[in-house]
């Protein structure tokens, strides 16, 4: 992993609606944004697509310790606040594998319910790739969706991901065992003129 000369904003402005555009950018987590997160988080819907370390419900203890996690800066994840003019409506992260592994980075990511539909899920998608393959040695980032996360999957498809595989069984959540679907994005496949 290259080690970055400084953790610099990445923006991008984006049109979400037809009169106003907004400014998107993912940025470094802040104890102030404990009251956003608990806010946003604390929704079945979301729950019900992310991993179980993803509590319901999402408490103000949670959201400090998920910050706090996020501020130590551990070297084998980066966790952002995705960003909308100053208002933290989400979460997005980089998981930076070892081993055999080690070229590899599984994103994940998470947008409060009211931004749904609006191109910011595929935004931040774009951003972070951008950051990882400018600032890390990465040739592959991944990332893995409920078979039925219709929605995760056509962002991760406009951002540019192909579906690798459809792992049957892979998973159980809420005692239902479903399926996960796998995207990547290969840096020979990522155009250097897909500049933000």
């Amino acid at each position: 992993m290259k080690k970055l000369a400084s953790d610099l904003l990445i923006r991008y402005a984006v049109q979400i609606n037809m009169d106003k555009r907004e400014n998107i950018i993912i940025r470094k987590w802040d104890l102030s944004d404990a009251p956003q997160l608990a806010t946003f988080a604390n929704s079945k819907k979301i729950a019900d697509n992310l991993r179980d370390a993803f509590p319901y419900p999402y408490t103000i203890k949670d959201a400090n310790n998920y910050i706090q996690a996020a501020i130590n800066d551990d070297q084998s994840a980066k966790l952002f606040a995705i960003d909308i003019n100053g208002l933290a409506i989400g979460s997005i992260g980089a998981i930076f594998k070892n081993d055999v592994y080690r070229m590899n980075v599984e994103i994940g990511y998470w947008l409060a319910e009211e931004y749904w539909g609006k191109g910011i899920a595929t935004t931040s998608i774009l951003l972070i790739v951008k950051y990882i393959f400018d600032n890390f040695d990465t040739i592959r980032i991944y990332a893995e969706t409920y078979a039925d996360n219709i929605a995760s999957q056509k962002a991760l498809e406009k951002a540019g991901f192909r579906k690798e595989a459809r792992l049957k069984n892979s998973i159980i959540k809420n005692d239902i065992i479903r399926d996960s679907i796998i995207y990547a994005l290969l840096r020979e496949e990522y155009p250097d003129s897909q500049a933000l």
